[in-house]
């Protein structure tokens, strides 16, 4: 399986919808909390390509983005291939 890093704050509900459904399917994660180490909030947004809200998803070398796009990629059948070791 690809590393899944995501970027959240404790606050937003979509970060926790979003290791909600990571959790379901039992992918492990890396989780960043720009809240706490505001210094990787700038990375956060280069490497989302100026997105600045969190969540901030990302499989292996992938930008999903946040919650409406891991959840759509979901929905279409989608994320189990992405998440899928090369």
């Amino acid at each position: 399986m690809k590393p899944v890093e995501i970027y959240t704050s404790p606050l937003c509900g979509y970060c926790h919808a979003a290791k909600r459904l990571l959790n379901e399917k039992n992918v492990n994660f890396s989780e960043i909390d720009v809240l706490s180490q505001p210094e990787r909030k700038a990375e956060m947004i280069s490497r989302a390509n100026g997105r600045r809200t969190v969540p901030q998803i990302f499989v292996g070398d992938t930008h999903v983005g946040g919650f409406d796009d891991l959840n759509a990629l979901e929905r279409a059948g989608k994320l189990d291939a992405l998440l899928a070791a090369e």
